[in-house]
C-alpha cells in the first residue's frame, strides 16, 4: 500500500516538474509581454510584471502589420487544412474499401514518403512553384501541403474501424463507393477529421521556413516570419517582441484549448487498429 502511494506520489511530481518546465517559456513570454523595456532588460530576470502594460501591443500594432500577417497565416492555413480533409478522406477510402492489384504495395510505398525529411523535399518543391510563378503567392504556400500521408494513415484507421456489416448493408441496398463514401464512411468519422483538422491547423499555423523562401513582399509574410521585423540589429526591445509574439500565439491556443480533447481522443483512437 505504502509502495503503491510512493510510486503514485513519485509519478505526480515528475508531471509538475515537466508541467512547469513546459509552461516556463509561455509565462516568460506572457509576463514580458505586460513589462515596460526596462523591466524586461533587469538581470536576474523579472517572473512578474509590475502592472498591466498594453502599450507593448500597441507598439506590436504600429510597427509592423500584425493583423495582415494573422490574416495571411489563418487563410493559409484554413486552406491547407481543407485541402488535407478532402485528400486524406478520399485516399483512406480508398486504401481501406477498394480493392485493386497491387493495394497494399501502394499504400506502403505511400507511408515510405512520412520517412523523407521535409527538408529533402524543399530545393524541387521551390523550383517547380518558381517555374509555375507562384512565388510570393497563397498557391504557392498552400498547393505542395494539400496532402499529406499522415492524414492518409489516420482517416484510413478510422474508416477500418468502422462496423463491416454497415457497409455490406448499404451495399445490399445498391449503394455505391460514392454514397456510401458521403453518407456514412465520413459522417462516422468526424472525430478523426476534427482530430486531422486542427493537427493541419496547427502545424501549417508555425511553419517557418517555407514561407521564408517563397514570400517577398510584406503582404504576404506569414505571422512566423513577420514577427522577425520586431528584432533590429543594434537593439531589440525584448517587451516588444514577447507582445509580438502573445498576438501570435492566441489564435493557436484558442484552437488547441477548444480541441485539444478531440485531438488527443482522435490519435489514441485511430491507433486501435492496424
Amino acid at each position: 500500500m505504502r509502495q503503491g502511494l510512493m510510486r503514485t506520489g513519485m509519478a505526480y511530481f515528475f508531471m509538475i516538474v515537466a508541467a512547469v518546465l513546459i509552461l516556463l517559456p509561455f509565462w516568460i513570454a506572457v509576463s514580458n509581454s505586460f513589462m515596460t523595456e526596462s523591466e524586461s532588460a533587469t538581470y536576474p530576470p523579472r517572473f512578474l510584471p509590475s502592472g498591466i502594460n498594453i502599450d507593448n501591443f500597441i507598439t506590436v500594432m504600429n510597427n509592423i502589420p500584425i493583423i495582415r500577417f494573422i490574416v495571411n497565416s489563418f487563410l493559409t492555413s484554413s486552406i491547407i487544412t481543407i485541402g488535407n480533409l478532402i485528400t486524406s478522406c478520399m485516399a483512406a477510402y480508398a486504401f481501406a474499401f477498394l480493392r485493386f492489384p497491387g493495394r497494399k504495395i501502394l499504400f506502403g510505398l505511400f507511408m515510405a514518403t512520412m520517412m523523407i525529411p521535409w527538408e529533402v523535399t524543399v530545393i524541387p518543391n521551390y523550383l517547380t512553384v518558381r517555374s509555375w510563378g507562384w512565388l510570393d503567392s497563397y498557391q504557392g504556400l498552400t498547393v505542395p501541403f494539400l496532402a499529406t500521408a499522415f492524414g492518409t494513415f489516420l482517416m484510413r484507421q478510422f474508416f477500418l474501424q468502422l462496423p463491416k456489416e454497415l457497409m455490406e448493408a448499404a451495399r445490399i441496398d445498391g449503394c455505391g463507393h460514392i454514397r456510401i463514401f458521403a453518407s456514412l464512411a465520413v459522417p462516422l468519422s468526424m472525430p478523426g477529421l476534427a482530430t486531422l483538422g486542427i493537427y493541419s491547423f496547427l502545424n501549417h499555423w508555425n511553419m517557418y521556413l517555407w514561407p521564408l523562401l517563397i514570400t517577398n513582399s510584406e503582404s504576404m509574410r506569414t505571422v512566423q516570419i513577420g514577427i522577425s521585423m520586431l528584432q533590429f540589429a543594434d537593439v531589440t526591445a525584448w517587451n516588444v517582441v514577447m507582445a509580438g509574439i502573445v498576438l501570435v500565439m492566441l489564435p493557436s491556443l484558442v484552437l488547441l484549448a477548444v480541441g485539444l480533447g478531440r485531438l488527443v481522443g482522435g490519435l489514441t483512437a485511430g491507433a486501435l487498429k492496424g
